[in-house]
Formats: C-alpha cells, sequence, structure tokens
C-alpha cells in the first residue's frame, strides 16, 4: 500500500511538474528574460514579506484559522516560527534597508528634515529612495544580486525590480510585450484574473456600505473615498501580480526573490492589526503563499529555501490629537509662541544682547527652585554655567540665526517623532534648546502622551520620562530617579537603539516615542495601529525558515543582522571573495 501511494504521489507530483513548465515556459519566453542558469547548484532563497505583521498578531491569526496553509507548515516542521527584533525605527525603509544591505544607518524613521539643506524627505518618492539605496548600498552586496525584487523600497541589488520604490522607471511589469502582458497572464491563468476583478468589486461595495455607515457613526471613522482605492491596488492587483512573477521566476531560477506584500499593512494603520479586515487579507495572503510554495515543492529545476517574514510588528494606538485635543504640532507652536514673536523683533546675527541673558537666567534659576521639574538639575546647571561663562552667548552671535526660531520642523513616523530647529544646521544640545524655549522641553517631558523625550548633551545621549532621566555616554550610563524606559520589555536593548538612533546625522534636535501603557501606544499620525517607536508587537516582526538552515533570530538586535546571517547561507563565492577584497585593501 505504501508504494502505491508512493508512487501515485511521485505521479502527480510529475505531472504538475509538467504542467507548470508548459505554462511558465510561454510567460518565461514572451517576457523576453532567460533563464538564469549562473551557479544554479547552490540553493535558492525566496523570501516573502507580509508587511506590518507582529509576532504575536500573526501567532494569533494562525490561532483563528486565518492561515491554514501556513499552519500546516508549521505543524509539520517544515518551517520553523521565531520573533525577531527589527530595531528603532521600526519602519519598512530601516527594515529592509537592514535586510538587503546590511546597513540602515542614518535612515531615522519614515519622515524627516536636513537641517543643512531645508529638505524633507519622505520614503514614498522613487528619486528619495534612490538616493537612500546609494547611500546604504556603497561598497556592500545586496543580498539579491541577479535575482528578483517585488514591491520593495530597495532592490538589493537585483537583476529584475518590479513595483520597487528605488528602481521605478528601470524595468517594466511585462517587459518587451508591447502592451500585452495582461493578456498574456489572462491566457495563461484566466482564473487568477476573474478572481481579481471580482475581488475588486466586492471591495469597492464593502467599502460603500461602511462609508455609509461611517456618516451614521462619524466618530473615529477612518474612511476616505481612497480607502477602496488602496485595499484593490495593494491587496488584490499587485498581490496577484507580485504572485504571478515569483511564479515565473521559480521557472526561470533565479537565485534570489524577494516580494513584499503590502496589504495587511494598509489594513491595519485604519482598521486595526487584528480587525478582520486584516485577518481578511492574512487569508488571501495565505492563499498565495501556497500557490508558491506548491511550485516551489513541485518544479525543482532549482532547490529553494522558503523564508516568510515582517519587517516590523504594529501597535494598537491611540492618536495624540484625538486624545489630547491637540496636534504635536500644535502643542508645540503653544510652548514657542511668545520665543517665536519676541524673536522677530532682533536683527539677524547680533546674537544675545545682556538684558536676554539676563533675563534667561532667571527663568532657569526659578525653573531649578521647582520640586517637579524632574530633568532637572544638571541640564538646567549645564544651561546656566554656559550663559553665566558668556560661552554660549559667543556661539550664538557666530552660528545661531535667532531669525529663524519660529522655523520647526517637526516629521512624524507612528509613535516615533522627529523635532528640527533651525536656528542653526547642526544638532543641538538639549542645554540649547532649553535656552531658546525654556519650558517647551519640560512640557513635553511632563505630557501624558509622550513617554520619553530624548536629545544629546556634548557626547552623551539624554533619555528623558516623567519618572527619571538616563544619561548614556561612552563612560556609561547615568540614571536620576526610575528608568526612563522601564515600561519596555527590554531596557538594555531599547537604551543601545535609542542611543544608536541619536548618533544620525539627520535624527532630530529631539526625538519623542509615543507613551506605552502595556495596551496602547500614543500615534503621532491619523492610525489605529501604528509602528516607528518602541513600545509593543511593533518591535517584534516574525520570521517563519527552514529548520535545516542555522538561523538564529534570538541573535537578531537590529534589521542588519538579519543580512549577516542570509548571507553567510546565500552569499556564495561572491561574498568571500568581497570580504577578502576588502580585508587586502583595508591592510594595505
Amino acid at each position: 500500500m505504501t508504494l502505491i501511494h508512493r508512487w501515485i504521489v511521485d505521479l502527480f507530483d510529475g505531472l504538475a511538474a509538467w504542467f507548470y513548465r508548459r505554462k511558465y515556459k510561454v510567460v518565461a519566453e514572451q517576457l523576453g528574460r532567460p533563464s538564469h542558469e549562473e551557479d544554479s547548484q547552490r540553493r535558492g532563497l525566496i523570501i516573502l514579506e507580509i508587511d506590518g505583521l507582529a509576532y504575536d498578531y500573526f501567532r494569533r491569526a494562525l490561532r483563528r484559522g486565518q492561515m491554514p496553509y501556513l499552519a500546516r507548515l508549521l505543524l509539520d516542521r517544515k518551517l520553523r516560527l521565531a520573533r525577531w527584533r527589527c530595531g528603532l525605527p521600526s519602519t519598512t525603509p530601516a527594515a529592509q534597508a537592514g535586510i538587503m544591505y546590511g546597513n540602515n544607518w542614518d535612515i531615522p524613521g519614515f519622515r524627516w528634515y536636513d537641517k543643512a539643506t531645508g529638505n524633507s524627505i519622505m520614503c514614498k518618492l522613487p528619486g528619495t529612495v534612490r538616493a537612500i539605496q546609494e547611500q546604504i548600498s556603497a561598497g556592500r552586496r545586496g543580498l539579491l544580486r541577479g535575482g528578483s525584487s517585488y514591491t520593495n523600497m530597495f532592490d538589493g541589488d537585483a537583476r529584475l525590480a518590479l513595483f520597487t520604490l528605488s528602481a521605478v522607471g528601470r524595468d517594466r511589469v511585462f517587459e518587451n510585450v508591447r502592451g500585452l502582458g495582461f493578456l498574456i497572464l489572462f491566457a495563461v491563468s484566466p482564473i487568477r484574473v476573474i478572481k481579481a476583478i471580482g475581488m475588486s468589486l466586492w471591495t469597492w461595495l464593502v467599502y460603500v456600505v461602511k462609508r455609509f455607515r461611517s456618516w451614521l457613526r462619524p466618530r473615529g471613522s477612518h474612511f476616505t473615498f481612497l480607502g477602496p482605492l488602496l485595499e484593490i491596488f495593494n491587496n488584490i492587483i499587485f498581490r496577484e501580480v507580485t504572485t504571478f512573477s515569483v511564479m515565473v521566476d521559480l521557472y526561470r531560477g533565479m537565485p534570489a526573490i524577494y516580494a513584499a506584500y503590502t496589504g495587511y499593512d494598509e489594513i491595519a494603520h485604519h482598521f486595526g492589526a487584528d480587525s478582520p479586515e486584516a485577518f481578511r487579507a492574512l487569508r488571501a495572503l495565505d492563499k498565495q503563499i501556497r500557490q508558491i510554495d506548491r511550485m516551489r515543492q513541485v518544479y525543482r529545476e532549482r532547490l529553494y529555501d522558503l523564508y516568510i517574514l515582517s519587517d516590523h510588528g504594529m501597535t494598537p494606538a491611540v492618536t495624540f490629537e484625538w486624545a489630547y485635543g491637540q496636534s504635536l504640532r500644535e502643542l508645540i507652536a503653544q510652548h514657542t509662541g511668545q520665543e517665536v514673536h519676541s524673536a522677530e523683533e532682533e536683527q539677524r546675527g547680533e546674537g544675545l544682547p545682556a538684558a536676554r541673558v539676563h533675563f534667561l537666567l532667571d527663568e532657569i534659576r526659578g525653573l531649578e527652585d521647582r520640586p517637579h521639574w524632574q530633568l532637572s538639575a544638571r541640564l538646567l546647571y549645564a544651561t546656566r554655567r554656559r550663559l553665566e561663562e558668556r560661552l554660549l552667548a559667543e556661539r550664538l552671535e557666530a552660528e545661531w540665526d535667532l531669525s529663524r526660531r519660529g522655523e520647526i520642523a517637526v516629521r512624524n513616523s507612528g509613535s516615533l517623532s522627529h523635532i528640527y530647529f533651525d536656528v542653526t544646521p547642526r544638532q543641538m544640545d538639549m542645554s540649547e534648546i532649553v535656552l531658546l524655549y525654556p519650558t517647551l522641553v519640560q512640557t513635553l517631558v511632563s505630557h501624558e502622551g509622550i513617554g520619553q523625550v530624548v536629545g544629546r548633551e556634548g557626547d552623551k545621549t539624554v533619555i528623558a520620562s516623567k519618572g527619571g532621566t538616563l544619561w548614556v555616554g561612552p563612560d556609561g550610563q547615568r540614571l536620576e530617579g526610575e528608568h526612563p524606559l522601564s515600561g519596555l520589555d527590554d531596557c538594555d536593548w531599547a537604551t543601545e537603539q535609542i542611543a544608536r538612533l541619536l548618533k544620525f546625522p539627520h535624527a532630530g534636535d529631539l526625538t519623542l516615542l509615543g507613551a506605552w501603557d502595556g495596551e496602547r501606544v500614543v500615534c503621532f499620525e491619523e492610525q489605529v495601529a501604528c509602528h516607528g517607536g518602541l513600545g509593543g508587537p511593533q518591535d517584534y516582526p516574525f520570521v517563519a525558515f527552514p529548520p535545516q538552515q542555522p538561523l538564529s533570530p534570538r541573535q537578531i538586535s537590529n534589521a542588519e543582522d538579519m543580512y549577516d546571517q542570509l548571507m553567510a547561507v546565500y552569499g556564495g563565492k561572491e561574498l568571500l571573495e568581497d570580504a577578502a577584497q576588502a580585508e587586502s585593501m583595508a591592510e594595505v
């Protein structure tokens, strides 16, 4: 009986392989890209990313039966599940840069500001992302060299990159078919296209009904007319085309394939990380993964290892503006408005007059006497001493443009916010900020919606909360009061990540982290669930990987570490040659 069963299975696999070969051979030839035969004996790598799915919510989806195929792979021990740490900031640009190039240095969020040029950086524009990739890839070998990248931020040196921001304009979805690409897709897979059309129409109807309900119950509504279009493109059309393209690449034997599915992340931001809408998207993704893995196992012209992971997690959130009646921008304006107006009366480059110095000294002495001023003695003393010695006044005259003290840039990335003061192009110390805006820092520290206020003082990183302040420097740490990160799972790891972030040349003069109460995090954007900062599931993405491969997720503290571990297995001879060449150049 066992022999008959094995014969039937082998026959089925043979027929399936023949079917895939016949089906995708036509498509691959029409697309004009030959099969990749170089180093075909080396195991291939497939990474399927589910954008924004935290380890906790992935397990919840498994328990609820929303991802039955992945549950079966894990139950049969074909994949092993673990959580890992993406690092700070917990955003897609930083995570993908780390995974693909092993370098996410100076990517402080999804949005930031360049004080030197006055440019705002947002990782949605192809030109911006391309410039970031040029920076992070210098002298490094991408994880996807010679392979394919689909729906990513960066291409990882892939030979083919579609729907990838850093490579927009380089490749077309169906190259060399003169506009007939979707007809070919329809011809080889009409059921897929009919399903995509049907799901798009159904999604539109569901949104119309929910929009009508939101008019009846407007409080907390996050529905927009762009909502259905976002879901149709991200969660249906891009999903179907991406899956189809990955299967074509399996036929062609591409050495490395990385495809990101972004639909869950978009839906979770608007409806919640474990909402019915988000879990419905996961169930659809489970079917896509099943199709890809089925072809991987049956069509074995090249052996592939399958990795399924997320780039970061998602934490339930309460919007700062909704909870406290004003946005973060309005709060900062409220506590810097008087200083901005008074600065308009000063002439550019005149420095601080003596009367202003004495006025600020009196103000600071008064603040030092207040018992609730938790940031307190060390920072205020440093400010007062610099004023009394007139050192700072001399620097102001040379380096600061006081006519611009009202020009403050706030750049939010979920529960992370960077604040920039344009009075000087360099990054400012906390004591200098207190000098210009005497009440701002303590107002932010005392605010219920802000968990930590982070800044610099010389070569030290200052992490302040309502209960205490931590000073981190080359000589170690100094704690005053309660540990400001005591509410997080791992204080040491969080401290290390914050100190690293503050060393980025484009990190803010002040960096804020939304308060985390153990259930929800305060978000500086209008999102039901968010990521970017610290606290909760946003810190912990998941990875499902082949048990036979030596991946050590517990040793990953930042996405850069994921790159190191993957390249150790899939880097090949070229990686060793590059490393040897770099070592020889270093010796010279």
